[in-house]
């Protein structure tokens, strides 16, 4: 089951409490989400779009391990 996000909105302080959700919903990739479900996508692109996401995270991890043993 999906957490909801929850914003706290005080009264007159409501454009502050958007500002806060979108930063919220940025960082749990809910924009990234929506857009790529925005149309069809192949399971060929698909799997293409997963390897390369494999890559980027792998990547990421040996830059972070190499940066840490120095």
């Amino acid at each position: 089951m999906e957490e909801s996000l929850r914003v706290n909105v005080e009264p007159g302080k409501i454009e502050k409490a958007l500002s806060v959700l979108k930063r919220k919903m940025q960082g749990e990739g809910i924009f990234r989400e929506m857009r790529r479900r925005e149309f069809y996508e192949k399971p060929s692109e698909q799997r293409r779009r997963k390897h390369a996401e494999a890559l980027r995270r792998h990547r990421k991890a040996e830059r972070k391990r190499a940066e840490r043993d120095g």
